[in-house]
């Protein structure tokens, strides 16, 4: 494996892992009724646990691994000199500060109280995507410019996984609707769902046309970029992703009060199509996000 294909495949997994995170424990810290936040929050210790060590690993990989891309190859991977001034001397590297510090409070939030730790992994790995935008095209601008596209990145970036993660915890509350103890607090936690989630998809598609409009100036029409292909498949994969999200709100949340076992199946097929489609989206931007645009 080369160093850019073992760069592309830890990205992914950063960019995956932490929006997961984020999503999720944003919006069971924040949103759902703390008794069905603890429940549900237990039932997803394990994956938060595996996460958590996930982005630990990556993060700690990730800087010799820029190494080598800027380098000269594997060598300068382990080569202190070329990691030192990478790390001191680049973006990426002052950005991988800001990474390794969310990464250093991600790990201490396992010691927390189960309340606290979600909360604390909710910053811990928004932060660490926020850092995100410091990297890659975003970085390459300057002044005034510059700082809107960073923030319009912090913005996408933040909001896309706000829409990723909580589609994990929905699965989950969905069967509580038809409990006596839960359902109540399960609606209420669907609902604020809805509402947020309308937030969150209209910010993911503004930012994102922000960014095509800061980076290409038009439409990804010139395919003979591998860069712009792979925006063309990313902007489809959204759309579908966002008719998904209306059917589920529109056609078959509406049918859990005539036929709640059809909807809820019709609802949680639609749900992992979408989390399917967003690793989709997510490899893709994990390897565009390192070539050139055009």
């Amino acid at each position: 494996m080369t160093p850019e294909a073992a760069f592309v495949l830890c990205r992914f997994l950063l960019f995956g892992v932490a929006m997961l995170l984020w999503g999720t424990f944003a919006y069971l810290s924040a949103l759902v009724p703390a008794d069905l936040s603890e429940r549900i929050g237990g039932r997803l210790q394990i994956y938060a646990f595996f996460g958590i060590a996930v982005i630990v690993a990556t993060t700690a990989v990730l800087l010799p691994l820029r190494a080598a891309t800027i380098g000269e190859g594997w060598s300068d991977a382990i080569d202190p000199s070329t990691v030192v001034a990478v790390l001191f001397d680049t973006n990426v590297g002052r950005a991988w500060q800001v990474q390794a510090v969310a990464a250093a409070l991600l790990g201490l939030s396992v010691f927390l109280s189960a309340h606290r730790r979600q909360a604390a992994v909710a910053i811990s790995s928004g932060l660490l995507l926020a850092s995100q935008a410091f990297t890659g095209h975003a970085a390459m601008s300057q002044g005034w410019t510059g700082f809107a596209h960073r923030l319009n990145d912090i913005l996408h970036l933040l909001s896309g996984g706000a829409w990723l993660g909580a589609l994990l915890p929905v699965i989950l509350l969905l069967p509580l609707l038809s409990t006596a103890e839960f359902a109540s607090e399960a609606r209420t936690a669907l609902i604020r769902f809805s509402n947020a989630g309308h937030a969150a998809v209209a910010i993911v598609l503004l930012t994102g046309i922000a960014n095509m409009m800061l980076i290409l100036g038009g439409l990804p029409l010139e395919w003979s970029f591998p860069y712009q292909v792979m925006l063309s498949i990313k902007i489809v994969l959204v759309i579908i992703m966002v008719t998904l999200a209306i059917a589920n709100r529109y056609l078959f949340v509406p049918r859990l009060s005539h036929s709640m076992t059809r909807a809820q199946t019709a609802i949680v097929q639609a749900t992992l199509a979408e989390i399917v489609l967003a690793v989709a989206v997510l490899g893709l931007v994990a390897w565009f996000g390192t070539i050139e645009p055009n």
